[in-house]
């Protein structure tokens, strides 16, 4: 830089410097330089909750693991009572997956913190407008797509299933538009 000519700050601009801070202006979106959209916002407070109730749920496994199937036989007959039928099937599901977490339960607890870290990690990411948290988004929601739409059309049609999958699209589609207003893709 030694090289380079000194400009007189007592000059007024050249037209060239006033046509160039035109362009750069134009090439910046507003608000992107470092704050997320309120779109990213909301996908960031979405992962906030997966991960606190993920932790409610390893809360819950550690308080009732030593009597976790008469907590599950209370609480299934509880939902039934209050709710019916209503999302039957998940609560069968959930309630399977505590009782193999129950033979276990140290190791599931692990996986349980390691994915609320995960959640937590991308909320401020994504809050905090960083590069790596979008495509940590896109890419982890995309990824179950397919899946998503397999175990939609395999087993029995479910309005939770399907609730899911729209879901994680519309977040695909949230992440991927912010991705390309910021130029990342």
């Amino acid at each position: 830089m030694a090289n380079l000519p000194r400009q007189d700050d007592s000059l007024p601009p050249s037209s060239k410097d006033k046509d160039l801070d035109i362009v750069r202006q134009q090439h910046i979106p507003r608000g992107s330089a470092s704050t997320s959209s309120e779109s990213i916002k909301a996908v960031a407070i979405y992962e906030v909750i997966k991960g606190v109730g993920a932790l409610l749920g390893a809360g819950a496994l550690w308080s009732w693991h030593s009597d976790l199937e008469h907590w599950l036989t209370t609480a299934t007959t509880s939902w039934q009572q209050t709710f019916g039928q209503l999302l039957a099937p998940q609560v069968d599901s959930a309630v399977r997956i505590a009782q193999q977490a129950s033979k276990n339960w140290p190791v599931f607890l692990l996986i349980i913190f390691t994915y609320a870290s995960l959640r937590f990690l991308e909320a401020y990411g994504l809050w905090q407008d960083k590069t790596w948290a979008y495509w940590f988004g896109v890419l982890g929601y995309g990824i179950f797509i397919p899946i998503e739409l397999y175990y939609l059309f395999a087993s029995p049609f479910d309005w939770f299933k399907l609730a899911i999958l729209v879901s994680n699209i519309i977040i695909v589609i949230v992440v991927y538009r912010n991705m390309k207003r910021k130029g990342l893709i």
